[in-house]
């Protein structure tokens, strides 16, 4: 039989599945990319276990959780368990804290299924403390640089391009802007926060000290950057993207426009996606009307609706750039001369994507 491990660095680094015995409400609230949720109780069982836990003590609960979880019920679930132990028999299963549940589920695939299955010693807590203090540890020890520039001069594809960056807002599954929600829904915290720690740990594993980052406030969206990471990005050094206002309104029009419909187009079906985009656009536009002021949002609104008639009736796009050029003067560009002033000491180069990409590339070498 396979001992039950404490080594949860090589559990993330091999990917190895995870069977998560936890009630789905733990589940979704966080959980690691290889893990798939097979509780040994539901949300409702759970709860009555812990209200007589609360009341009666240990033993009695034990006593309540094996009534509540037996029968076909009981076989049902082991039936599931054994699925999984076989289809993924270098696998683990957990509980939060490595403790009843999770040697219960044990016990029982041994002495009712005939499969020896290991347990990860701490279980979920341990493992999530285990990621979080990898990536402190990693923003600690490596050697970070930062992707900044005005909007739309196509950070993120150079970004892309560059085989030693972290990819924060395809983690946080949003564009990083006002308007860089996107057609799909957001990880969670929890789950944002572990992919990232995975990232970098498998990276590290590889060999690769040296990390790119795209310039980025504390939130992406609705996704928080882990505490010691936002403290990183306030002292690592900058190199600046550069690139003409044409080509950038181009790059917006693209990526929020374009983009962005055929995105809703896949997720939501021709019917109903343009209704959806067009909103989302709109709504975008209104978040910051507090910031643009009321005049400013008025105009720019009148051409983002004259647009989407427009993109409607023919499907064309020009029409956009009206807004997109006026958002980008009057109001990001004011915005980002601003903090590119602020962080001036920090910024080791500034120029075109090609001239970024070659001087990253020298400095990974070093």
């Amino acid at each position: 039989m396979r001992p039950d491990t404490q080594d949860y660095r090589q559990l993330f680094i091999d990917d190895v599945p995870l069977m998560d015995m936890r009630a789905p409400v733990e589940f979704n609230r966080g959980a690691f990319p290889t893990a798939v949720s097979l509780p040994l109780m539901t949300d409702i069982e759970r709860q009555k276990v812990g209200t007589c836990y609360k009341n009666r003590g240990q033993q009695a609960a034990i006593e309540l959780g094996h009534q509540l979880v037996s029968g076909a019920t009981k076989a049902q679930r082991l039936e599931a368990w054994a699925a999984f132990a076989r289809a993924n028999p270098d696998g683990y299963l957990y509980c939060f804290r490595g403790g009843l549940r999770s040697q219960i589920v044990q016990q029982w695939l041994k002495h009712e299924a005939g499969i020896d299955y290991p347990r990860v010693v701490g279980g979920y807590k341990a493992l999530r403390t285990f990621l979080i203090e990898s990536l402190d540890q990693a923003v600690a020890e490596c050697d970070f640089v930062i992707v900044g520039g005005m909007t739309g001069t196509g950070k993120t594809e150079v970004i892309a391009s560059l085989a030693n960056s972290i990819d924060l807002e395809g983690h946080a599954n949003h564009r990083g802007s006002s308007f860089g929600k996107r057609a799909t829904a957001q990880p969670g915290q929890i789950d944002f926060e572990n992919r990232l720690a995975i990232d970098l740990l498998k990276r590290r594993a590889r060999g690769q000290s040296q990390f790119v980052l795209e310039d980025e406030s504390r939130l992406i969206g609705a996704c928080s950057l882990p505490l010691s990471l936002t403290q990183g990005m306030q002292r690592f050094p900058i190199v600046w993207l550069e690139d003409s206002f044409d080509n950038r309104v181009q790059r917006i029009l693209r990526d929020y426009v374009i983009d962005l419909a055929a995105e809703f187009d896949q997720v939501h079906g021709q019917q109903q996606s343009f209704a959806l985009f067009s909103q989302r656009l709109l709504q975008s536009l209104d978040n910051i009307r507090k910031r643009l002021g009321g005049e400013r949002h008025a105009r720019l609104r009148g051409l983002m609706e004259q647009a989407l008639e427009e993109q409607a009736r023919s499907g064309e796009v020009e029409l956009h750039r009206g807004w997109i050029e006026g958002l980008l003067g009057e109001y990001y560009d004011p915005m980002y001369v601003y903090q590119r002033e602020s962080k001036a000491e920090r910024v080791e180069l500034a120029g075109d994507a090609e001239a970024i990409r070659a001087y990253l590339a020298e400095r990974n070498r070093h």
